[in-house]
């Protein structure tokens, strides 16, 4: 069974794109450099030919990937998104009571994860530690480097 991707209606818009890219453009694209290299003689000593062949595997493998992912995507409604506790989708003000810093993160599904963009994946130590926590509450997080306290400050859409 294939797992669940929780995405915003943008986020499968782009998958969409990426997979239309990827079957109209780059797939006859390695088939046609699949057949140049075919053209040029003995296949066993040819480089060009294993290293197309090796191309339309990985783009293949990744067409397939994406595929799934579209198939099992499960949009999220940001009109029913609730703040009264952390879930998906919610934007979460934090202190590190560690340093004093304060981070701003949108918990969002693990295609839709981009640190710059202040998007973090639920499914990190991170997301499921404020998963189902309240405004004012301290949470525990275990990361590589040891354990850090977050209080959870402002729980937005």
């Amino acid at each position: 069974m294939s797992k669940i991707h929780y995405l915003t209606s943008e986020g499968l818009e782009k998958l969409k794109a990426e997979y239309h890219q990827l079957v109209s453009v780059e797939r006859p694209a390695i088939s046609r450099q699949i057949a140049e290299a075919r053209d040029k003689g003995d296949l066993s000593e040819n480089a060009e030919y294993d290293a197309a062949k090796e191309a339309q595997g990985l783009l293949e493998l990744k067409i397939a990937k994406l595929e799934d992912m579209i198939a099992n995507a499960r949009i999220i409604d940001e009109s029913r998104i609730n703040t009264t506790h952390v879930q998906i989708m919610n934007k979460v003000k934090l202190k590190n009571l560690t340093n004093n810093t304060e981070v701003e993160y949108t918990l969002v599904g693990e295609t839709e994860a981009n640190l710059r963009e202040g998007k973090l994946a639920a499914a990190t130590p991170i997301g499921k530690a404020l998963i189902g926590k309240s405004k004012g509450e301290v949470v525990e997080v275990k990361v590589p480097s040891g354990v850090i306290k977050f209080e959870i400050l402002e729980i937005s859409k």
